[in-house]
C-alpha cells in the first residue's frame, strides 16, 4: 500500500477483500486519509460495481449509536473462465470471483495434437460452459490457465515442455483469447498462464491453508512437479522453473521423457508405474490408468505406488529440509494411501526431525478442481490488485 493519507482507491478494494477494514471508519483509521476523501475513493468503487454494503457491524462506542455500515466486494459483478489441461484430460470451469464453481466440464482432448486445436476446443467448451452457467461473455473479466510444464509468467509461454511437444514458445495467451472471442463474441479479456502444480498449491494453499505462510504440493500424474506457495504468494524462481523434481536426477538408468536419463519422473512418475505395469502384462498406458488400477486395488499397482513413493519422499526429504513448509500435500493420479506410505517412509527416515517436527503431510483436498481454483484466483489477484485497480477504474471512466 502507498503511504498513509496517499492510499488509492485499489488500496481500499485491498483491505476491504482481505477482511484489514471493512467500514469507513476503519478504511480512514487504516490510510490516515479524511472522511471525504475515503467517501470519494469508495463512491468509485460502487459505480464500477466492485463494492456493495453489507450489513450494519457492531457498535463500537459505549455510547451506543448506530452500527457502522459494513462493506463488502461485490463477486457477483463478473466471473472468470478457467482450464487446467492435463497429457490426456483437461477440465474447464466458470468461477465467481470468490472461487466457486458455477460449471464445469472434463473431456479428453490430447495434448499432443498442438496449442492450436487444443486451445481451440476449450474456447468452445467456454461457450458452452457460459451458458449452462447463464452468464454472458460480457461477464468475463479475465481466463486463467494450468498447463503441465514450466511456464516463463511474464509471456505466458512454456518453455521446454517435456511432455507437452509443439508447444515451446506458443503464443497460449494470444491463441487462448481469440478462441474465446470467437466462439463467444465476449471482448477481448486479459488470459493468464502458469504451471499446473503452482496453481493446484495456489488453489489449496488458498482454501484449506490460508495460515500456513510455506505450503508445498507435489502432483505425480504422467510427469511429476511442485507447486510452493511462500507467504501467500506462488514462488516461479527467475523464469518460472522453480518446484520442476521430476528431473532430479535419483541414479537410475531409465530415459525420461527430458532426453536426460536418470530423472525422478522416468522412475516413480505415474507414466513409470503405467510403464511397468504393462511391462508385466497389465493394461496401463497413463498415469490415470494408474488411478484406476489403484482404486480398484490392483496388488502389483498398489506395489509399484508404494515403492514410487519411497523415491518421491527420498527427494523430498531434501525438498522439505530447504523449505520447511508446514504442509506437504500430494495431489495427483498417484495420491492415494500406497503413495503417501512410501512417500512418508522415506521422508521421515532421511529428513533430519526438526525439519518434520511441524509438518503435516496431507493429500489433495480439491482434488481434481485445485488447479480450476488455483487459475481462477490467479485471475482475481491480478486483476484486482491496488495498481491494477486504479487503471480499471480510469478505463471505465469512474
Amino acid at each position: 500500500m502507498t503511504g498513509r493519507g496517499q492510499a488509492s482507491a485499489g488500496d481500499l478494494l485491498e483491505l476491504v477483500r482481505s477482511g484489514r477494514a471493512t467500514t469507513r471508519g476503519a478504511l480512514q483509521q487504516a490510510t490516515g486519509l479524511s472522511r471525504a476523501t475515503v467517501g470519494q475513493r469508495l463512491e468509485r468503487l460502487f459505480r464500477a460495481g466492485w463494492l456493495r454494503e453489507g450489513a450494519g457491524g457492531p457498535v463500537d462506542s459505549p455510547l451506543g449509536g448506530r452500527p457502522s455500515i459494513t462493506l463488502e466486494f461485490d463477486d457477483e459483478h463478473a466471473v472468470v473462465l478457467a482450464a487446467d489441461l492435463d497429457t490426456r484430460h483437461a477440465r474447464a470451469a466458470v468461477l465467481t470471483l470468490t472461487g466457486e464453481i458455477l460449471a464445469e466440464h472434463g473431456g479428453t482432448p490430447v495434448i499432443e495434437d498442438g496449442p492450436d486445436a487444443v486451445l481451440g476446443e476449450l474456447g468452445r467448451w467456454f461457450a458452452e460452459l457460459l451458458e449452462k452457467a447463464g452468464r454472458p461473455a460480457e461477464a468475463v473479466c479475465g481466463i486463467g490457465l494450468a498447463v503441465p510444464g514450466p511456464v516463463d509468467s511474464e509471456t505466458g509461454r512454456v518453455v521446454q515442455p517435456p511432455i507437452m511437444p509443439g508447444w515451446d514458445g506458443y503464443d497460449i495467451r494470444g491463441r487462448l483469447g481469440r478462441a474465446f472471442t470467437e466462439h463467444t463474441g465476449g471482448p477481448a479479456v486479459p488470459v493468464l498462464v502458469d504451471n499446473d502444480a503452482n496453481l493446484m498449491a495456489y488453489g489449496e494453499q488458498r482454501t484449506g491453508y490460508p495460515d500456513c505462510s510455506a505450503f508445498v504440493l507435489v502432483k505425480v500424474s504422467t510427469g511429476i512437479g511442485a507447486g510452493v506457495v511462500v507467504g501467500g504468494s506462488i514462488f516461479r524462481g527467475i523464469d518460472g522453473g522453480a518446484g520442476d523434481i521430476g528431473h532430479i536426477r535419483v541414479g537410475a538408468d531409465a530415459l525420461c521423457r527430458c532426453g536426460s536419463y536418470g530423472c525422478l519422473a522416468a522412475v516413480a512418475s505415474g507414466g513409470a508405474v503405467a510403464r511397468r505395469l504393462a511391462e508385466a502384462g497389465v493394461p496401463a498406458a497413463s498415469g490415470s490408468d494408474v488411478r484406476d488400477l489403484l482404486a480398484a486395488g490392483h496388488p502389483e499397482a498398489l506395489g509399484l505406488a508404494r515403492e514410487a513413493g519411497r523415491q518421491v519422499g527420498d527427494v523430498l526429504a531434501t525438498v522439505v529440509t530447504l523449505l520447511n513448509p508446514g504442509v506437504l500435500m500430494i495431489a495427483g493420479d498417484l495420491a492415494g494411501t500406497a503413495f503417501l506410505t512410501g512417500v512418508r517412509e522415506l521422508l521421515y527416515q532421511r529428513a533430519l526431525p526438526r525439519s518434520t517436527a511441524h509438518l503435516d503431510v496431507v493429500t489433495s483436498r480439491l482434488g481434481e478442481r485445485a488447479g480450476l481454483v488455483g487459475a481462477g484466483a490467479l485471475v482475481v489477484e491480478y486483476l484486482y490488485a491496488p495498481e491494477r485497480v486504479e487503471e480499471r477504474l480510469l478505463a471505465l471512466g469512474v
